[in-house]
């Protein structure tokens, strides 16, 4: 009496597959007895709405199945064609990609990017003569993530890139992996630099249809017009309901980090063509050097897991570029998590054993399956006793969810009782802005503020003083805004915690006050106590005022007729108009105000 288990086997080939390893011929259908009864269990311990597997041996795919469901609410089953957000999975392709561009001579994995991309700027020009291709994709240039400047932005793939200057490193260049998104939307769009070729139609061409990956996409908006597609759904916080979440959307720009959408069909092939050195159907579509370099060890990681939970299967991890490896039980291991919204998913192999495994798994709460069921596979197929991994995970998740609810509770401890906001409310409504995380917007609706930052939008109560918090969001948690004032009294400043430290955003003024035709009429000539000092617009477009013997100031617009010095926080300038001519500047500062006359033209 054949189970399902066997059913799908025989579908997908015909026959028994046998994987030969050293020494030994291992019958897969054998090996994977009792899986299905496995991954049932796994998926209703963990209340997981649905998982997709794939399992690859040499060159083809011998198991594909789907588990629960794509679509919870419409009971819509799981199938081996179920389109899915690989997210960080796509880091890989956008690796390759690069070597396809190192083996054509047009860049060099270990010289300086800016002696094949001149218009890449960093924050110091020690990173801008150092940083190189290995080390943007190995997470060793010694930036950290700010995974803020990109989750939910509409920012350009060219206007991250452009971004990368205001990123100060944390710590020494590859002293340490430090894990960025930004670094592979720069190179990114370093390949639509050298190749005019947009990342997209690049990975079309060079890889995509020579591994004929045909339902492998790049947009939401693309994938929701296919039939078989994941829909997210996560846990509600403290109960075991199941909740649709929105798809995660906004991934142009960071497209190169994490924007591929494909199947366990497609996503196969790519698996089969890493597995054989980037030969797939007996071309060569990736050179094998550069399949070698991938795994090339780059910057090493601790052995946090049984440093911390005594769990030693799992050894000596290492990243090479857009992958780590390591050794599983004295097997090597390659492999990559994908993490989005609702969305989660492992590809690895064992490319000395010629095996590889693909898991899709929907909801947040479960993103450890594709570990869990990942590791299970390989113990099946190798034929190694089973760790109780899903066991071992849900205890671990079961502690978590025990300290974040008792964490919870706690909220608003330090909470001063009984204070005001130093303003009315609508003063600090406005936009402020940081260079490198963009604009917060805080808003007034139903007389009360709110809170508006990368398309995360939610009311904003007073905590105490100047400071203003979110509610704790299901999904996008709780942001805590602190408003500062400058010297003159004004809400100037609002100053959050995002990613690894504070960023302090600047209150933005009127787009007017930035515009030369509004700012020529201030400049010229004024006088002050016998002495002769100038205003000039200079092709940045900003005023600058020159004082004799001094550095130039620059004037920032800051209200109507109104400038700022970054020097002085406590100085303003005034330009005072009559009859709609400009005839004084004031230089206001704690001691008193100071009138320049403009001089007759």
């Amino acid at each position: 009496m054949y189970t399902l288990l066997r059913r799908v086997l025989l579908i997908t080939l015909s026959c028994l597959v046998s994987l030969p390893l050293p020494g030994q011929e291992i019958d897969i259908q054998k090996k994977l007895r009792g899986f299905d009864k496995y991954i049932e269990k796994t998926l209703k311990d963990w209340n997981t709405p649905g998982v997709g597997v794939g399992i690859v041996v040499k060159n083809r795919l011998v198991f594909a199945k789907g588990y629960g469901y794509r679509d919870y609410e419409k009971k819509l089953p799981v199938t081996p064609n179920t389109l899915y957000q690989i997210a960080s999975n796509t880091k890989l392709f956008t690796t390759m990609a690069m070597g396809l561009l190192v083996a054509e001579g047009k860049l060099d994995w270990d010289k300086p990017l800016r002696q094949f991309v001149p218009i890449i700027e960093f924050s110091t020009e020690d990173l801008n003569n150092t940083v190189t291709i290995r080390d943007m994709l190995a997470h060793r240039t010694g930036i950290s993530r700010h995974d803020m400047i990109w989750y939910k932005s509409d920012f350009t793939r060219r206007e991250l890139f452009d971004r990368l200057k205001y990123l100060e490193p944390s710590q020494p260049i590859r002293q340490g992996f430090l894990y960025n998104n930004m670094m592979y939307a720069a190179s990114g769009y370093v390949i639509e630099y050298l190749t005019r070729q947009t990342w997209e139609d690049f990975l079309r061409e060079r890889i995509f249809r020579p591994l004929d990956m045909s339902n492998t996409l790049f947009s939401i908006e693309e994938m929701t017009k296919q039939a078989d597609t994941f829909v997210p759904y996560n846990e509600k916080r403290d109960t075991t309901l199941l909740y649709r979440i929105p798809y995660y959307e906004e991934a142009q720009g960071i497209g190169p980090a994490g924007s591929i959408i494909s199947n366990i069909t497609d996503m196969s092939k790519w698996l089969i063509a890493l597995i054989n050195g980037g030969t797939y159907n007996g071309k060569q579509v990736i050179p094998s050097d550069v399949v070698r370099a991938t795994l090339a060890p780059s910057i090493a990681l601790p052995n946090s897991q049984l440093e911390n939970r005594g769990y030693g299967e799992l050894l000596n991890p290492v990243y090479g570029m857009g992958r780590w490896f390591a050794s599983y039980r004295g097997h090597y291991l390659a492999y990559h998590g994908g993490d989005l919204d609702g969305i989660h998913s492992q590809i690895s192999c064992m490319p000395y054993d010629s095996i590889g495994v693909l898991v899709f798994v929907i909801g947040d709460h479960s993103a450890p399956l594709y570990n869990v069921i990942s590791y299970n596979v390989y113990e099946r197929l190798l034929g190694l006793s089973e760790t109780p991994w899903s066991e071992r995970r849900l205890k671990d998740r079961t502690e978590a969810r025990k300290l974040d609810r008792e964490g919870r509770k706690k909220s608003g401890g330090e909470r001063v009782a009984h204070t005001a906001p130093s303003h009315p409310l609508m003063d600090y409504a406005g936009e402020y802005e940081h260079p490198a995380y963009g604009t917060l917007r805080i808003s007034m609706k139903d007389s009360a503020l709110r809170f508006d930052f990368h398309k995360i939008v939610l009311p904003l109560g007073h905590y105490h003083y100047d400071r203003f918090d979110t509610p704790n969001d299901e999904l996008y948690g709780q942001w805590s805004v602190n408003f500062k004032t400058n010297p003159q009294g004004e809400i100037f400043q609002a100053v959050m915690s995002l990613d690894e430290s504070e960023a302090s955003f600047v209150r933005k003024p009127d787009a007017s006050l930035s515009d030369p035709k509004n700012l020529l009429p201030y400049t010229g000539k004024y006088e002050y106590g016998g002495a002769t000092f100038e205003v000039m617009l200079k092709s940045d477009q900003f005023l600058y005022f020159l004082i004799p013997g001094q550095p130039a100031y620059q004037f920032f617009p800051y209200k109507a007729r109104k400038f700022r010095i970054q020097a002085f926080s406590d100085v303003t300038y005034e330009f005072v108009v009559e009859d709609g001519k400009v005839v004084s500047m004031k230089q206001i500062e704690p001691s008193g105000e100071y009138v320049f006359k403009r001089k007759a033209d």
